[in-house]
């Protein structure tokens, strides 16, 4: 799809009632786009790093909504824990949450690994 089709697609599901889904893969939904029309966002093929996962769902979700569905006992729950885990390892080095690595058990690290 080149960028005029691209662009055309997401006028018609902005602007037209008639038309409430929209299929994208999670790296064309990660940039440049605005889709807060939308309600729900099913990702298909969860990202081991949440940074990649992210900026798919900004934008969909407006500030504040981080509800997800995810079903138990599956690969994308395990994707989610993961993710969950990373982000703390994150916090506790990198980013302002010295404390966060406390949160970390020894099989959570070892599970990261």
């Amino acid at each position: 799809m080149n960028i005029t089709e691209k662009g055309r697609a997401i006028d018609i599901f902005t602007h037209d009632a008639d038309y409430r889904v929209f299929l994208m893969s999670l790296k064309a939904g990660g940039v440049t786009l605005n889709l807060t029309v939308a309600s729900h966002v099913f990702l298909m093929d969860p990202w081991w790093n949440p940074e990649v996962e992210n900026p798919a769902h900004d934008r969909i979700h407006r500030i504040g909504q981080s509800t997800r569905f995810v079903i138990k006992g599956t690969v994308e729950e395990r994707i989610l824990q993961l993710q969950q885990k990373k982000q703390l390892v994150f916090e506790g080095t990198v980013g302002d949450s010295p404390d966060a690595m406390s949160k970390l058990t020894e099989a959570d690290l070892k599970f990261l690994i």
